[in-house]
């Protein structure tokens, strides 16, 4: 994954409220809450990100 700017998810839309955003940053993937940017961002390694997203399509999360 390489981006240099944050990128909100496809699901994000006026019927979801919960948005979030995603950038790789220096070997991290930052993930933040669109709706409260202010209150920073979490940081996952590359590989931690790749199990969340396998888990969260397994449906495990």
């Amino acid at each position: 994954m390489t981006m240099d700017t944050w990128r909100k998810s496809s699901y994000s839309g006026p019927e979801n409220p919960n948005c979030v955003e995603c950038r790789a940053d220096n070997d991290r993937v930052l993930v933040r809450d669109t709706g409260n940017r202010e209150h920073g961002h979490l940081s996952f390694s590359p590989a931690e990100w790749r199990v969340f997203l396998a888990e969260v399509r397994q449906g495990t999360l």
